[in-house]
């Protein structure tokens, strides 16, 4: 277990996410000794695993109490202590609403994309979904042209901003697609960003463009929620 161990956190570190798919990663999911020892020693430098059933990776992040004594308390950390600036972050929540409030709300109803419109008696049945069967993509031309003039620019969105999100691992931009990327769904809380957003100013100013979101948080649409029952990551 100690080379384990030693690998998994050696690699979390050095590739800054890891599919749930992954032998070690699953490990760390079921097994509670092993997921102990992965925390413990994780929280010995100020780290904690970043894990979301919803998600098809996990990642690390800073525990929260040391945010300030690691990035400081000045302005560029008050944006973001990924670089980002203002614009930039504004895009990446209007990217994670277009993709993941619709990819929730799938999830959780376990529909997929083929799906949406439709109802399935038995379908709180089936193991919660990740990729491109419940996660759709967005038209690179289409968002530049709704939000670019509100973001600095189509030319900075298309130039700039959006290869950024890329290489921080938000994104994925293929053949004039954006998708969603390894960071997407682990890095932004659901729980935290759903109601604002989808009771917001954000949702009308997405509505305004053409882009209506979910009516609810999809959560409230569930009995039992996937995460709690935890049926998704209970080995075969």
């Amino acid at each position: 277990m100690e080379h384990e161990l030693k690998t998994l956190t050696a690699r979390l570190l050095a590739q800054r996410w890891l599919p749930r798919s992954d032998r070690l990663v699953r490990r760390a999911l079921v097994d509670e000794t092993f997921r102990h020892e992965l925390d413990r020693r994780l929280g010995e430098v100020g780290l904690r695993l970043l894990d979301n059933p919803y998600a098809a990776h996990v990642g690390l992040a800073l525990q929260a109490e040391l945010a300030d004594p690691v990035f400081g308390a000045g302005r560029e950390y008050a944006a973001s202590n990924l670089g980002l600036t203002r614009d930039e972050i504004a895009l990446l929540v209007v990217i994670w609403a277009l993709i993941v409030l619709p990819k929730r709300e799938r999830q959780v109803t376990r529909r997929e994309r083929v799906d949406d419109g439709q109802s399935d008696l038995f379908g709180t049945d089936k193991p919660v979904a990740h990729g491109d069967s419940v996660s759709g993509a967005l038209t690179e031309a289409s968002l530049i042209a709704d939000f670019g003039p509100r973001l600095g620019g189509r030319t900075k969105v298309r130039n700039f901003m959006l290869g950024k999100l890329a290489r921080l691992g938000f994104i994925e931009r293929r053949n004039g697609l954006i998708s969603e990327g390894p960071l997407l769904d682990v890095a932004l809380d659901y729980r935290v960003l759903a109601d604002r957003i989808i009771h917001g100013t954000l949702g009308e100013v997405l509505a305004a463009a053409g882009h209506p979101l979910p009516e609810t948080n999809a959560f409230a649409l569930a009995d039992v929620l996937p995460d709690e029952a935890g049926s998704e990551d209970e080995e075969p």
